[in-house]
This record gives structure tokens, sequence and C-alpha cells, in this order.
């Protein structure tokens, strides 16, 4: 039997995501393995007037072209991809993996000039997107592997997925995100005037200089499910160490119990308990690949647990995550760099943080004001 959460979460980000229009260009993009999420999407736009259309992937091609393509092939775009990005109105990408480990063991030089290729691509996309010239919005197929890698069941994962998308059940699930935009959104006005952040909690004190770079409400318009406010940092601005609890993920390899000093901006020391020496590659793999491109607050209080998925995680209410790497050009930033690596600190047992030395958060919560 069809799971009717799938068509009510195609219809919340077809309407309340993208707000499809009739006559709009809308991509549908994921694995073979998320099928019906792709289906209920697709329908959903079909009802909205738009014309669908859906991009279906095989996730093993990506690892043969790594592990066999010639130079000239790690580094290839069609042109095709880029002249269809230029008419788009819309994209839906739907995550879906049979296998979260695929790259564990890829050779790190061929594997990142695979990504180095296909991030201009996303780049330009996000160009468009800043400029208001493309919607898009990422949400995730509750898998097998994802619900591994969560340590549930499938039915324990697909439970959590969609509460914390706010589809199962009976609850108006616009009005919530809705809701939901309006608290960030206070909470983003009081942030808007501050010229520092300090963070502090276990091993962590952490000062980030923030003034003129604005905030950004996360309410469910770019990821299914959402709850965040972050903005990017001063490049040069960013002072003191940070513990984080949770590993860290990247491209399916775990770093546990990272720590970072910051001096002038930039990382100058790095620990960690396993995979100190990926860390370290990570961290030398540009120029801007020390400087923090994100500072966030995770603010979703249905996700409520580490899953190793950072669609989910970096929205863990109660935590805050910063980023290493590239910056949010249209909140200021102007940090570039091929990493973007989302690290989670936990704030909830104990951690405060200060907003130009005013108390503003404690133990996962911002306090009124």
């Amino acid at each position: 039997m069809r799971d009717p959460r799938l068509d009510r979460l195609g219809d919340l980000i077809a309407g309340y995501s993208l707000d499809l229009q009739p006559g709009e260009i809308v991509r549908i993009e994921g694995d073979a393995v998320a099928d019906e999420l792709l289906y209920a999407l697709y329908r959903a736009a079909l009802r909205r007037g738009a014309n669908a259309y859906l991009q279906v992937g095989l996730e093993r091609l990506a690892e043969l072209k790594v592990a066999e393509g010639s130079e000239e092939q790690l580094a290839f775009v069609s042109q095709l991809e880029w002249d269809e990005l230029e008419q788009l109105d819309a994209v839906a990408t739907v995550w879906g993996e049979r296998n979260t480990r695929a790259f564990t063991n890829a050779d790190d030089e061929r594997y990142g000039r695979y990504l180095s290729a296909r991030r201009e691509l996303s780049k330009r996309g996000w160009e468009r997107i800043a400029a208001g010239d493309l919607r898009w919005c990422g949400t995730l197929m509750p898998v097998e592997a994802y619900a591994q890698d969560a340590e549930m069941s499938l039915e324990e994962y697909e439970d959590f997925v969609f509460g914390a998308c706010h589809v199962d059940g009976e609850e108006d699930p616009v009005a919530h995100w809705r809701a939901v935009a309006e608290e960030i959104s206070r909470h983003a006005s009081r942030l808007d005037a501050v010229s520092e952040i300090r963070v502090v909690g276990p091993d962590t004190d952490l000062t980030v200089g923030v003034a003129g770079r604005r905030w950004q409400v996360a309410d469910g318009r770019s990821n299914m499910p959402d709850g965040e406010l972050f903005t990017s940092p001063h490049e040069t601005a960013t002072r003191g160490e940070i513990r984080f609890g949770f590993p860290g993920v990247f491209e399916g390899r775990e770093v546990a119990d990272v720590r970072l000093r910051f001096e002038d901006g930039r990382v100058v020391a790095s620990e960690a308990s396993r995979g100190a020496d990926f860390l370290r590659r990570l961290l030398a793999m540009d120029d801007g690949a020390g400087v923090l491109g994100e500072l966030a607050f995770g603010l979703n209080y249905e996700i409520d647990r580490f899953t190793r998925n950072i669609l989910f995680d970096e929205k863990i209410g109660g935590t805050i995550h910063v980023a290493l790497g590239s910056s949010f050009a249209e909140l200021g930033g102007r940090n570039e760099s091929k990493l973007h690596w989302d690290l989670i600190c936990d704030l909830r047992a104990e951690g405060e943080v200060y907003a130009d030395g005013e108390l503003v958060w404690r133990a996962g919560r911002f306090l009124d004001g």
C-alpha cells in the first residue's frame, strides 16, 4: 500500500516550498531508489499546472566514473546541463541512496576533481537562486541505507522523517511552516544588529564576528524538513576554540570528536580522535577551507537525534553548527572554497550564546527578548 505521507510531502514541496505556477518549468531529480517520492512530486507539480519532467539517476555511475574515468572525463560537465540550468524555473531534489559509504575508499584526489567539476555547475545554480531567478528545494526519501545510518528500523525512520516535515497526521503542514517562519524571523531581526556572537559550551569558547551580515531564515522553502537560522561570518573575525560532540560526516566518511582552534578567522590547530588525517586533508583542500563560511542555530525540535545525514542533523533543535569553507554571498560572505562542511556542536545539556555580550541562548533555546 502506498504511504499517503509521500503525497502530502509532494504537495507541500510543490505548493509551499516551490510555489509552482502554471506553465513554469520544474525539474524533479533523484536516484531511482527514491522513485515513490519522485512520482508524488511529479503528480503534485502537474496538478499545479507546471511543466514537470524527471531526471532519474543511478548512483553507481558516479562511482564508476571516479574509479575508471580519464582526467578529461572526471572534469567533463556537459554543455547541455549548463544550458538546461538556465531554462529552469524550479528544481526539486530528492536524496536517496542505497549505499551511503560508496566513496569511503575512493582515491581522494580523483574524487576531489570529480566534485570540483560538479561544483561549478552547482555554483551557477546558487547564483540564480540568490538572484531570485530559480527556486530550489531539497528533501529526502526515507530508505534503508539512511535508516541504518540513523540506527533505526525503516518504519521508525519513516516516522522520524515525515514527523520532522510535519506531514504525518492531521496537522496542516503549511500552517506549521508559516508559524516557523514567523518565529525564526523574530530571532533574525534580533540578531541583524549584532556585531559579535560568542558560543560557550563543553571545551568551547568561540567568538565570531557577524557585523553587517544578514541572517537567513530557513523555513521550509529550500529544505524539507527545515528549521535553522544562519549567516556567513566575517572571514578574519573568528577566534577561540570549539569541540563538536557529534561526528563530522563528509561524503560518507566520519571524523570523530573534532576540535578546532581559530585565530584571525582561520583554523590554526585541529584534533580528532578518529579520522584526523582526513580532517587535515579537508582543511588543506584550498585556501578557504580553514575559514568559517557559516554559523547557524538548529531550531527544529522534532529532530532530536543524530542521524548521520546533514539535512536533519544541522537542524537538531538546541544545537549550533558551523561550516568550514564556502560562504553565502547573498548574506555578505566572501569566502570561496571547494569545501562546505557542516560540523555540529551540541548545546542542549549545557551551553550559552552571547550576542554583543548579552546572553541570548541557554541550554538549546533562545531566551525571550
